[in-house]
């Protein structure tokens, strides 16, 4: 028989969903009915779907999200915490992505801004899009030790290809002047080419002063806000909700 060199050939081209697929054929009889292009169709099937889950799970993997359960099936709409079903209909459809719009969502500690964040950034995952998600913090850690490697450029430059960055915790701490710097590096490298996701306990009118530098503030805000859609989360906290219950 032919099938043992034929399945070998599969393996060997990395065709290993097909050669499943095509070894599951065999042993149902009800296979013999179909026609070869119909046979031939759903083993190609079978590889472009293995293929495709590969993919979103390899992009959910490098995305490294905070919380990793997050999805926009998950996020409930309500227009008491400032999530209205037609802002949320608006987001899930991803068009922001496309668009290179940034999304900006404020609110109080514990009512979901990371989930939301999280969410948007696995429906990107899910369109094939490359996500990274950094704690603003966090990235001001990497950037500084890229500093001290002589990665810097490198850093900026894989930042920049990444059609969806989630900036965690933006407005936390006091920003030092390096720190203002190479945050308008990064969203200049942005800016019109990619989108943004930023959550902070702060609100966006207080962000200017945060930043401190009034001309780096006016770029830096210039870069994030005026192209991107706001949510204002409120209500009491989710974490303490949970707890109680």
């Amino acid at each position: 028989m032919l099938q043992e060199p034929t399945l070998e050939r599969l393996y060997a081209m990395r065709l290993a969903a097909m050669a499943s697929a095509w070894e599951d054929q065999n042993r149902s009889p009800k296979t013999n009915d179909l026609g070869f292009d119909e046979r031939f169709a759903m083993l190609v099937d079978a590889e472009y779907v293995a293929r495709e889950n590969r993919r979103l799970k390899r992009l959910l993997r490098d995305a490294e999200f905070r919380i990793s359960e997050a999805c926009m099936e998950g996020v409930k709409a309500s227009a008491e915490r400032g999530l209205p079903p037609a802002k949320v209909k608006q987001l899930a459809i991803g068009k922001w992505i496309g668009e290179h719009l940034n999304v900006l969502i404020t609110g109080p500690t514990g009512v979901g801004k990371s989930f939301l964040a999280c969410a948007l950034g696995q429906l990107a995952c899910r369109e094939g899009h490359k996500v990274a998600y950094r704690r603003l913090p966090r990235l001001f850690e990497e950037i500084t030790l890229a500093k001290a490697e002589g990665t810097y450029g490198k850093l900026l430059g894989k930042l920049a290809k990444v059609e969806v960055v989630i900036l965690d915790d933006f407005g936390l701490g006091k920003l030092r002047e390096a720190q203002r710097h190479d945050l308008l590096e990064v969203l200049e490298d942005r800016y019109g080419d990619r989108s943004t996701i930023v959550t902070s306990q702060l609100p966006i009118k207080s962000w200017h002063e945060w930043v401190g530098d009034p001309t780096l503030a006016d770029a830096i805000l210039d870069r994030l806000v005026h192209n991107a859609y706001k949510v204002e989360l409120k209500g009491p906290s989710q974490r303490k909700e949970k707890a109680i219950s």
